[in-house]
């Protein structure tokens, strides 16, 4: 089969990898020069299956009431009356809050999680084992595992429930005291005194999605997919409720028999003028990143610290903090005083961080659905289909989310419980993947 992937981040990247290894001929269009020019460019570095718990859950509300007002907010919702995508969003958000929602969006991401974890750790070892002199698949990779830690009770009883629901879904996901923190982490000794405790995900990984973008693209490139760069796409290619292609803003056009949206926070705008409202709004999320100077006391597991929405990933001798999310729309202009929330944090955990040269800022937009769950499957345009939605998640459901969808398109069951979009025009008759898995 012919496909079309729109758009070159880890979830497009991974969506060609896969599809082209099931046989299809492959073809990528991204409006950019180069693959992971956007989200993915530089993000927290985290395979966090660890960090499956949306955003939407039973502490959400009380925390932003305590956030109102902190222009560094880990979470910071601009609410315009104008911005009616926004209000939707976050009146579903807080649907999602209840805690039956919750639990089952956990659910969901989990074992979607688990899965996309296994994929990567043998899409490493296969790659890996095949380099030769025109292909080096390293990527800052670490396998150390994710500390979770805490500076407050309350925050610590809650990751013990949450740790705990996570267990019941297959992840090993273990709370520890303040001093086993230390011991997995040293460089957190300085602050031992601060710390009430944590949890450890051992299995988890951090590394730089950017380079494995750009390591993937490469052999995707060289097993047969095509990249088209600097293509930004006009609208799609529709015979009556059919994608039969795109057509580029140069008036190329592309054709296929199936088509994949992989446009992160655009994939929303770019399906409104057919009608279809994709749950998606932008989350802008900021990272820092700095040279670290040889010998640095810096952290070399993957650390997320919850009551700020911040991560810390070593990617060789750098070090990768970034968290937080904005909503305000496609605003991509950097807000200084989220930038040096990041530095005032990591100071505070590694008082004797040393670093040379400037941080270098960034911020990129985030596709988050109110859920936290990602669209997974067939849109409601027949040859269409889509894999966006992925929120802070992106690297670590790319590879399960890729395999799932390439399944899906060849109609075989994808094997991971999980609620897989479906055509609208299907007979009434036809179980869900969701069903046919409970029936397995």
């Amino acid at each position: 089969m012919k496909i079309l992937v729109l758009g070159a981040g880890v979830i497009g990247v991974t969506s060609a990898w896969y599809l082209r290894q099931a046989g299809h001929e492959v073809t990528v269009i991204e409006r950019r020069a180069a693959v992971a020019e956007e989200t993915s460019h530089a993000n927290g570095g985290q395979i966090s299956v660890s960090h499956a718990e949306p955003w939407a859950n039973p502490r959400a509300l009380p925390q932003m009431l305590a956030w109102l007002g902190r222009e560094d907010a880990p979470l910071l919702f601009r609410l315009r009356p104008y911005d009616l995508p926004l209000i939707k969003w976050s009146l579903a958000f807080l649907g999602n809050c209840l805690p039956a929602r919750a639990h089952a969006n956990t659910r969901a991401i989990v074992h979607l999680a688990l899965e996309s974890r296994k994929r990567l750790q043998i899409l490493r070892q296969q790659l890996s084992a095949a380099d030769g002199a025109d292909f080096n698949f390293a990527y800052d990779g670490l396998q150390k595992g994710i500390l979770h830690l805490y500076t407050d009770r309350q925050s610590f009883s809650h990751a013990i429930r949450a740790a705990r629901l996570m267990r019941r879904y297959g992840l090993a996901r273990e709370p520890i005291d303040a001093q086993t923190c230390v011991d997995i982490e040293p460089a957190l000794a300085p602050v031992r005194e601060r710390l009430v405790g944590g949890d450890y995900t051992p299995a988890d990984e951090s590394g730089d999605a950017c380079r494995f973008t750009q390591a993937l693209a490469a052999r995707a490139a060289a097993a047969g997919v095509e990249f088209c760069f600097n293509a930004p796409i006009t609208r799609l290619d529709l015979r009556g409720r059919q994608v039969e292609g795109v057509i580029l803003r140069d008036g190329r056009r592309f054709q296929a028999e199936a088509s994949v949206l992989a446009l992160g926070s655009y994939s929303a705008p770019f399906l409104r003028p057919y009608g279809i409202r994709l749950p998606v709004y932008p989350a802008k999320g900021y990272s820092a990143t700095l040279n670290l100077e040889p010998d640095a006391p810096a952290p070399s597991v993957s650390l997320t610290d919850d009551s700020r929405k911040l991560v810390f990933s070593r990617l060789g001798n750098r070090l990768r903090i970034a968290g937080t999310a904005e909503f305000n729309g496609y605003n991509l202009a950097l807000n200084l005083s989220r930038c040096q929330a990041l530095l005032t944090r990591a100071r505070e955990l590694f008082p004797e961080l040393r670093f040379f040269g400037d941080p270098q800022f960034w911020c990129g937009l985030r596709p988050a659905t109110p859920s936290n769950v990602p669209l997974i499957g067939q849109g409601k345009l027949a040859g269409l289909w889509l894999n966006t939605g992925h929120g802070t998640l992106g690297w670590t459901l790319a590879c399960g989310s890729a395999a799932a969808l390439a399944a899906l398109i060849a109609g075989q069951h994808p094997g991971v419980d999980f609620p897989f979009l479906e055509f609208k025009g299907q007979k009434k008759d036809t179980l869900s993947f969701r069903q046919r898995m409970a029936r397995s």
